[in-house]
């Protein structure tokens, strides 16, 4: 697993590296969402069953650990590394909500590079207008302490891009996951991160569409 970076470009015209467990979960989600954009029975099944564990953590749905991750990963992190259970947390929580987002998409993938979760939440506040309940559900997100509180409110928030049509950087997501698991400093790096989307994040205008140049996007990105 290597470290991938788009040449997609957001509002803010940056968009992060991925770490492995990113870029792992960046591939492994760009083959899925192909799949189930054309309708092939295979990805739809799978997607189908990953959905199952959104917002479940992996020991409750064992059956999924055969889908959610393969040698690939465990080269990467192989069975020993001081930090595996983080690892393999962050990739299943990632898939699984990702899988929760595509359902029923079939003109978009749900997973997009560059699109960091602030931002994403802050789409959903139409004319730059703070939504006061969705703004508490997010920040209680970000300062969760117990990982299941964390994973329900993403689970909430993910929920509403679905229903809005906003996609979600998966691959980001599943690295800001593993760093808020396996880093002494990484529930406050990654609040900040999350906070600085949100507040970064400028509405679409006419003059500045939603990817930020005016130009279509690297079908990568689909």
């Amino acid at each position: 697993m290597t470290s991938t970076t788009s040449t997609t470009t957001t509002t803010s015209g940056y968009i992060h590296d991925l770490l492995p467990i990113g870029s792992f979960v960046d591939e492994r989600i760009r083959s899925i969402q192909g799949g189930y954009m054309k309708d092939r029975p295979e990805a739809v099944a799978l997607l189908a069953k990953l959905r199952r564990g959104a917002g479940k953590p992996l020991a409750a749905v064992p059956e999924l650990l055969g889908l959610t991750l393969d040698h690939r990963f465990y080269e990467e992190f192989p069975v020993g590394h001081r930090h595996i259970d983080d690892a393999e947390a962050a990739v299943h929580e990632a898939l699984t909500l990702y899988a929760l987002h595509q359902q029923s998409k079939r003109d978009q993938g749900m997973h997009r590079r560059g699109r960091d979760l602030g931002g994403a939440v802050r789409r959903l506040m139409p004319g730059g207008a703070i939504d006061e309940p969705l703004r508490r559900r997010f920040v209680q997100a970000g300062s969760a302490v117990d990982q299941g509180v964390r994973l329900d409110r993403l689970r909430g928030i993910v929920k509403l891009l679905r229903v809005a049509d906003v996609p979600l950087d998966y691959g980001l997501l599943a690295d800001q996951l593993y760093q808020v698991r396996a880093l002494r400093d990484g529930p406050a790096r990654v609040r900040a991160a999350w906070g600085r989307g949100f507040q970064s994040h400028r509405p679409e205008t006419a003059e500045t569409p939603e990817n930020g140049t005016g130009s279509p996007e690297s079908p990568a990105d689909h």
